[in-house]
């Protein structure tokens, strides 16, 4: 049966079957391909979007400008100060103007909540750039790196290190266990994907022949692993003393060169990026101040090596954002 996501948000994995997903990566390895061999592809010349920002981001804001504007269309970017939603204007309010000017509202910031009242109210496709709960540009972007480097999903071993109950965490289950692979988050207890979600999850996977484990056992979580996936340990937004008892707690936890070795020769590792495996930035150069630590949630060596494919992802998010505005505008 034909997929047809027009006039659809694109709010989180967990409202899109596996077949639609399905349809986005194949859609976005087409636009990868146009993008490299320099064919335009202005499809949706007269269309126009706006982008609201309420977290600052660079692969984010970049891959909605420039998928944008191959695709032809008008693109208004709203930064934190731009914008009077939720001080002097109401979500509801708000929602509607920006649908009666744009075709189409991306939103990243803080309240998955937020961004489903957006797409409740403005009438046109709203896109998920980005909430504490949920992350899903960046898992369709994960997918189809993973599937560019091994030629297919179902039945790969992922593995999530960290805190696995942000909305990395959370969405790459999802997207797991909608597309066939074995999710392992391997974190401390605390850190843990909520009961709830792993038990949606859990049914999920079980549809799609696949598996969610949850373990704090670094040995026992990465063995076998074709993906090893970390994220930043404090994310956008949360407050600085976070900082000592995070480090305490995922210290153990850190993608070094011995877990990728656990892992075996065939694994990769991916990052969705900022990424703090040097003191090559404030916040990198702070923490190693304060806590003597050169490098956080991966080191260097394994950042650099010939096995990481973060750029490939950061590239990724370009093709596949263009992918998700396509399917739901044309």
């Amino acid at each position: 049966m034909a997929v047809n996501l027009r006039g659809r948000s694109y709010l989180k994995l967990l409202d899109f079957t596996p077949e639609e997903i399905r349809y986005l990566i194949d859609l976005a390895k087409n636009f990868k391909d146009l993008k490299r061999s320099n064919t335009p592809h202005k499809y949706l010349v007269g269309k126009n979007i706006v982008l609201l920002f309420e977290k600052t981001s660079t692969r984010t804001r970049c891959s909605f400008e420039v998928a944008g504007n191959d695709l032809g269309m008008g693109v208004t970017y709203l930064d934190p100060g731009s914008s009077q939603m939720g001080k002097k204007e109401s979500i509801e309010d708000t929602a509607r103007v920006l649908g009666r000017m744009y075709d189409g509202i991306e939103y990243r910031g803080y309240s998955q909540e937020l961004v489903t009242k957006l797409a409740q109210y403005a009438g046109v496709p709203v896109w998920n750039g980005l909430t504490d709960q949920f992350h899903p540009t960046q898992m369709l972007a994960d997918l189809l790196t993973i599937e560019e480097h091994f030629g297919f999903l179902k039945g790969i071993n992922f593995t999530f290190m960290g805190d696995a109950r942000n909305n990395m965490g959370n969405s790459l289950m999802v997207a797991c266990a909608k597309m066939g692979l074995n999710f392992t988050a391997c974190a401390p207890r605390d850190l843990w994907p909520a009961e709830e979600l792993t038990e949606v999850c859990r049914k999920i996977a079980a549809e799609n022949h696949c598996s969610i484990t949850l373990t704090d056992d670094v040995q026992q979580g990465t063995t076998g692993a074709d993906v090893v996936y970390t994220d930043i340990w404090v994310s956008m937004g949360e407050p600085d003393c976070v900082w000592d008892t995070r480090i305490k707690l995922l210290s153990p936890y850190q993608v070094n060169e011995k877990v990728m070795e656990n892992a075996g020769s065939q694994a990769i590792f991916m990052h969705c990026l900022p990424s703090f495996h040097d003191r090559k930035t404030t916040i990198g150069e702070d923490i190693y101040q304060k806590f003597g630590l050169a490098e956080m949630e991966v080191t260097d060596k394994v950042f650099e090596a010939k096995y990481s494919k973060v750029f490939d992802e950061a590239e990724n998010r370009m093709h596949t954002i263009k992918a998700v505005m396509y399917a739901t505008l044309c």
